[in-house]
């Protein structure tokens, strides 16, 4: 996930935007059990240097693979790796790779082929917007990413099944990191063949790319040469862009359905014909707005303030999302470490809110310049939650604020240049660190803190939280810091959001882990 690694509204949000398009052609027939249907978008891309957002991952994820991966409780295990040593001043990790594992025309992977993927990531010409958040801790990349290098001096190759690894400081978070696709290995002659490489991708993963026909049809193939465990279905089939997802479950033209607010009430239902299919997913993910705070008039923390306190969560929540979300005080969701029970949100109060407002540098709301939200979408409709809390600004503060729309591709990878005065966005885990919240959204200079927020204190905490190995003063100073940036107003924490999702009876070993990612070689299908 994902420029924005996980940046994606919530799926409660989208689920009502993602259905137009033209019915997809029937694939050919498959034994039964055989052949998993999903609904599904287009990607962004398939380069994993490149994806950062939510759709691209999901097929990523599956056609590709890295050293490390997360296992069922986001802990770094290995995978192409085989095994690991890391030096006695926590800096340097000698990796062991697997023997035996293939890219999908067969070829064997070696050390080379990581430290290029590596590099490549890294290179200007590359493009990447995740490099330099997810490999810039290796001695090196600041250079490569820079254009001064074109080779990680923090990664030699041993021989073909050795990789050692400098990075700069010991880092708790590093191997999680080496997670995200942005560490995937790639195969180098693939990407030799031309700039549209990953329409034809030769990657590691459980499956290979069958057939893509943009907004109709996209199909996974089960690997053979898959070094994990293979797939139990032959096909995966996501239908593009096909119909209403819940209306397809009940056809039964697909297998699972993510399910949207508008759809509750339906599936909720214990005596209905869904209920029993409803499964509920925990998810590390948060909803917020972001401020610009390097023009007016949210440079001011008393403004920022104001538009935090004039914002009714609770209501918002229940209303809007029928309590499919939870109210978020902090920016750290629940059942991610360092997760403060007693952390003192901004709260809802609109008469202390107008106080700021007069207290600020404007003194008035007649005296604020125009403010405009810039928004994921297209084509005038906005979402419910962001129409309710522009009128909550609207009836508690007397401020009209204007939407600004931009399509997917725009937002996702080009939010920094097309940012306004404020940005509503959504932030899924890579990893389960702090880290991965606190300081890639708001350290001053990282790359998805696209407001520019800047505040020295926060950023000698985080950094002393980044190489504090002894875990609970670790934790403890990202609290400091995640204190800091609530009281500060840094952004609005809206609401931490769940996975809602419809699984055929048939259909096993369909989960989304809490990284909202579903690991479809574990599927299999009963016949029926």
């Amino acid at each position: 996930m994902k420029k924005i690694v996980i940046i994606v509204l919530s799926v409660l949000v989208l689920g009502s935007l993602l259905v137009t398009g033209c019915p997809s052609p029937a694939p050919a027939p498959a034994p039964p059990g055989k052949e998993l249907n999903l609904y599904g978008i287009d990607p962004l891309t398939l380069d994993p240097a490149v994806s950062g957002e939510m759709t691209s991952h999901g097929y990523v994820m599956e056609l590709f693979s890295g050293l490390v991966r997360l296992d069922d409780n986001l802990e770094p295990v290995p995978d192409i790796a085989q095994s690991w040593q890391l030096s006695d001043d926590g800096r340097t990790y000698t990796f062991h790779l697997r023997r035996g594992v293939k890219f999908h025309d067969g070829r064997p992977v070696t050390a080379a082929d990581i430290k290029y993927s590596w590099e490549r990531a890294c290179r200007p010409e590359t493009a990447s917007q995740t490099a330099a958040s997810y490999l810039n801790d290796i001695v090196g990349a600041e250079e490569v990413l820079a254009g001064r290098a074109t080779e990680l001096s923090g990664a030699r190759v041993i021989d073909d099944y050795t990789l050692e690894v400098t990075i700069d400081a010991p880092r708790s978070y590093f191997l999680a990191k080496l997670s995200y696709p942005t560490a995937f290995v790639v195969d180098r002659n693939n990407v030799a063949s031309g700039k549209d490489w990953w329409h034809q991708p030769n990657g590691t993963g459980p499956f290979r790319l069958k057939q893509w026909q943009k907004n109709s049809l996209l199909v996974l193939e089960k690997n053979e040469l898959y070094y994990g465990q293979i797939p139990k279905v032959d096909t995966v089939v996501f239908h593009l862009y096909a119909g209403v997802p819940i209306n397809m479950y009940e056809t039964s033209k697909i297998d699972t359905a993510s399910v949207a607010v508008s759809y509750i009430d339906k599936v909720s239902d214990k005596s209905g014909p869904f209920y029993q299919d409803l499964k509920v997913f925990p998810e590390l993910s948060l909803s917020y707005i972001g401020f610009n705070t390097t023009r007016p008039p949210f440079d001011d923390a008393n403004l920022r303030r104001a538009f935090a306190l004039a914002i009714d969560k609770e209501k918002l929540v229940s209303l809007v999302f029928r309590d499919m979300a939870q109210p978020a005080r902090g920016i750290l969701p629940p059942a991610m470490p360092g997760y403060n029970e007693n952390l003192i949100g901004l709260g809802y109060d609109p008469e202390l809110a107008k106080e700021l407002i007069a207290n600020s540098s404007y003194d008035d709301v007649a005296n604020l310049p125009p403010i405009t939200i810039t928004t994921l979408g297209q084509g005038g409709l906005i979402s419910g939650s962001l129409e309710a809390i522009i009128g909550e600004w609207r009836q508690n503060l007397g401020v009209e604020v204007k939407v600004r729309q931009l399509e997917e591709a725009r937002f996702m990878y080009h939010l920094e240049e097309e940012v306004d005065e404020m940005f509503f966005s959504g932030w899924v885990a890579d990893y389960p660190h702090p880290q991965d919240f606190l300081g890639l959204l708001f350290h001053s200079g990282a790359e998805y803190n696209y407001g520019g927020y800047s505040n020295t204190e926060v950023d000698s905490l985080l950094d002393r939280a980044g190489v504090e190995l002894e875990r609970q003063a670790s934790l403890a100073l990202y609290r400091q810091a995640e204190q800091k940036l609530v009281s500060d107003a840094a952004s609005i924490p809206l609401w931490f959001g769940k996975n809602y999702v419809l699984v055929k009876p048939y259909v096993s070993g369909y989960e989304l882990n809490p990284l909202g990612i579903a690991m479809l070689n574990r599927v299999s299908i009963k016949p029926h």
